[in-house]
């Protein structure tokens, strides 16, 4: 818990500083550009707020200090709160990402289960082969592809209404696709590892059946490298959703750190950059304390380089 909060205390102060050491402040430069429309009396209240006439450092502390008790600023361009602006938008990205997620997990597990179940000669190299080809089509392909097909063609959906629940599960098709192929590429090693092991052959001579051995004794003790892999792909789920949101017409967080770009509205940045971190750390947290669960060799070493290590030799 204590490093989890330094790695997001870290990736604030990195952005926080990233942005302020660009030449002369980006806020000010934007603040006082005559073009951007801003008059001296809406100047004067954002730098006082902001500290923009303090040394960096200070400006630094107040930042942490307002994002510690979900103090986000104040948008530059729609003068609302980034908090509002972003809780507005994470409800549609996180539903997208949740999809995506059960997609990849359901297509991972369906391609492991075929590529060691099916007959050797032509079903599992065919099947072993489906990762490779997913990984090298680019999501905002697939996501077109989709498009074209099954709205305009077929008319499953309409790409005037995004968020209906169709769109939502083909956008969701799109992004979960290239991430399902990562994990299955993982599961299949590790089940290929476990399915040479001893106590492998022990269970296949109790006549279980293929069922039964693959859930209980394959894909069990193949499940911590998926575990790291499925936290690995809810930041990259998250991350991806910006172009997948583009495609499909979404307004969420892609859109909204796509406008805050293009207007140059560094809070908003500086709070979606921070969101993602704690995210990503909160899933890794989670990740390191699901590990004891599914390998009880951890529970009484419970060190996170038992689980790296244990994880390396299944690999």
């Amino acid at each position: 818990m204590l490093q989890a909060l330094v790695v997001i205390a870290l990736a604030y102060s990195l952005t926080f500083l990233i942005i302020n050491v660009l030449p002369g402040d980006p806020i000010s430069n934007m603040l006082l550009d005559p073009e951007n429309g801003f008059s001296p009396e809406d100047v004067a209240p954002i730098i006082a707020y902001y500290g923009l006439d303090k040394p960096v450092l200070e400006q630094l502390w107040r930042a942490l200090s307002r994002f510690v008790v979900g103090d986000l600023g104040i948008s530059l361009r729609s003068n609302l709160p980034v908090s509002d602006l972003v809780s507005a938008a994470l409800p549609s990205t996180l539903l997208l990402a949740s999809a995506a997620l059960a997609v990849a997990l359901v297509l991972a597990f369906a391609i492991a289960f075929a590529s060691q179940n099916l007959p050797p000669k032509y079903g599992q190299g065919l099947v072993r082969l489906l990762p490779a080809a997913s990984l090298s089509i680019p999501g905002f392909i697939i996501g077109i592809f989709l498009i074209q097909v099954f709205a305009f063609q077929f008319g499953l959906f309409r790409i005037t209404d995004a968020n209906s629940l169709a769109a939502t599960a083909f956008a969701a098709l799109a992004l979960g696709v290239p991430v399902s192929a990562q994990i299955a590429e993982v599961l299949i090693a590790n089940l290929d590892h476990e399915a040479k092991q001893d106590y492998f052959f022990v269970a296949q001579s109790r006549g279980l059946t293929r069922v039964e051995l693959f859930t209980r004794h394959q894909f069990r003790p193949s499940s911590l490298p998926v575990v790291t892999m499925i936290a690995l792909a809810i930041g990259e789920l998250l991350g991806g959703s910006l172009i997948t949101e583009a495609v499909f017409g979404r307004s969420g967080i892609g859109s909204l750190v796509q406008g805050a770009v293009a207007t140059q509205d560094y809070p908003v940045i500086q709070a979606v950059v921070s969101l993602a971190a704690v995210v990503f750390v909160a899933v890794n947290l989670v990740a390191d304390l699901v590990y004891p669960l599914l390998d009880p060799r951890l529970r009484k070493r419970g060190s996170k380089a038992d689980a790296a290590a244990v994880t390396g030799s299944q690999r």
